[in-house]
C-alpha cells in the first residue's frame, strides 16, 4: 500500500513528537509517538488526564512488544494471536497494547513505530465521534486532524492475562 502525501505529512509530524487526532480501528484516538516524552506529556496535558492512568499503545506487529521489554511465552502468544489483530487491548507488563486490524493504520505504525492512542476526549467527557467534535475539544492544541467519518464503533475491549494464564475481561465484552 502506497501512502499518500497526507499520510506522509502525518508520519513526519508524529516522528518529530507531534500529536494529532485520527481514527483507529475502534474510535478516534489522540495519538503521539510512544517513544516521545514530549508527545506523551502533551497528550496528558490536553486531555487533562491523570498521569497515573496509563496510555494505550498501538503496535504494528508482535515484534514491537520487544521494544517494551515484554516477554511472550507460548501461552501468551496463543492468546495474543487469538485476539489480534483486532479490537482487543491486552495488558502486558502494566501497559495496554493493541494490534489494530486496519491496514492504513498498520502502514502508519510501521513508519512511526508504536503510538500512544487514548480516546480523543478530555477526561470525563465522551469520546469524539468525528473530527468536528474532536476540534471542539482540542482546537489548535493538536498538530493535525485526520478524518475518517463518524465513528460507529466503541472503545476496545480491555483484557489481561492473570497469573494462571487465563484471560480476565476488565472492560467491554469478548465476542
Amino acid at each position: 500500500m502506497s501512502l499518500n502525501l497526507r499520510y506522509k505529512k502525518i508520519i513526519r509530524i508524529l516522528k518529530k513528537g507531534g500529536v494529532g487526532v485520527m481514527p483507529t480501528d475502534t474510535i478516534y484516538g489522540l495519538v503521539g509517538s510512544a517513544y516521545s516524552q514530549v508527545a506523551i506529556d502533551k497528550i496528558y496535558k490536553i486531555k487533562k488526564r491523570n498521569k497515573k492512568k496509563k496510555l494505550i499503545v498501538l503496535i504494528s506487529s508482535l515484534k514491537d512488544l520487544e521494544k517494551f521489554k515484554v516477554k511472550v511465552d507460548s501461552n501468551t502468544k496463543k492468546i495474543l494471536n487469538n485476539f489480534w489483530p483486532g479490537k482487543v487491548s491486552i495488558i502486558l507488563n502494566d501497559i495496554a497494547f493493541r494490534l489494530p486490524n486496519k491496514k492504513s493504520l498498520i502502514e502508519i505504525l510501521k513508519k512511526t513505530g508504536p503510538l500512544v492512542a487514548p480516546s480523543a476526549n478530555p477526561e470525563r467527557l465522551k469520546p469524539a465521534l468525528n473530527i468536528t467534535q474532536a476540534k471542539e475539544y482540542f482546537g489548535n492544541n493538536v498538530d493535525f486532524y485526520l478524518s475518517g467519518g463518524t465513528s460507529k464503533t466503541h472503545s476496545s475491549t480491555l483484557i489481561r492475562i492473570n497469573k494462571k494464564g487465563e484471560v480476565e475481561v476488565l472492560r467491554g465484552i469478548l465476542k
